[in-house]
């Protein structure tokens, strides 16, 4: 095993390495994500649409999200990352994927917290992506349990421009924040089922659509 970063910040030491051809996220000590399977990740890209406008994407992870959203011809993406290093190494291009989402003139980084970032902007998103954690259930970081509350879902929910629809990613299925959700716009729950070293997971994601007018 070769480790590609470390680095301490604020919220607990972040790692990132290359074990054979794949390569592991460990952020506050805890197991992120890793390249072995990323069905769900691409998932949440997807789930944006065809040629979406201007997204906004909540975690950098292994850039796979928003790397998908640019085969997928979004016009602008805004990534917003807590962990500075990480965009440090994507800018530094250590791996093939966070190089390409680095330097992809259709994408913006930028170093914060979205649980912050979000409400201070101005401006409309076509979709809005949030994969901050392992999900309301089991948070890498306490304090983004302020992404899943109803009143941050209905601060995201009312960025998005008619139509425009917001996406959370969780490890598991999260009644919590459906209800949270429920009474913002049309909520739909689909489950991504796949194998990792012989378990079976099954990810969720949570689909809030604002109406169109």
């Amino acid at each position: 095993m070769r480790e590609l970063g470390r680095a301490t910040t604020p919220q607990g030491e972040i790692v990132l390495r290359q074990r054979g051809e794949i390569q592991e996220l460990i952020v506050n000590g805890v197991f992120a994500m890793d390249s072995t399977e990323v069905t769900s990740e691409l998932a949440l890209a997807d789930a944006a649409g065809t040629a979406p406008g201007r997204v906004l994407v909540g975690g950098l992870g292994l850039g796979y999200t928003a790397s998908r959203l640019l085969d997928n011809g979004a016009r602008h993406v805004d990534v917003v990352e807590l962990a500075g290093p990480l965009i440090e190494w994507a800018v530094q291009g250590v791996t093939a994927q966070l190089e390409r989402v680095a330097h992809d003139p259709r994408i913006q980084l930028h170093h914060g917290d979205i649980a912050e970032w979000l409400p201070r902007r101005e401006e409309s998103f076509d979709a809005i992506l949030l994969d901050v954690d392992n999900g309301p259930g089991f948070l890498i970081h306490v304090q983004n349990a302020r992404v899943y509350a109803a009143e941050w879902l209905r601060t995201a929910s009312e960025r998005l421009t008619p139509g425009g629809v917001l996406v959370i990613w969780s490890e598991d299925a999260a009644p919590e924040l459906a209800r949270a959700l429920a009474g913002l716009g049309v909520l739909t729950e689909t489950v991504i089922e796949v194998d990792r070293e012989g378990r079976r997971f099954g990810y969720a994601l949570y689909q809030l659509r604002r109406a169109a007018s």
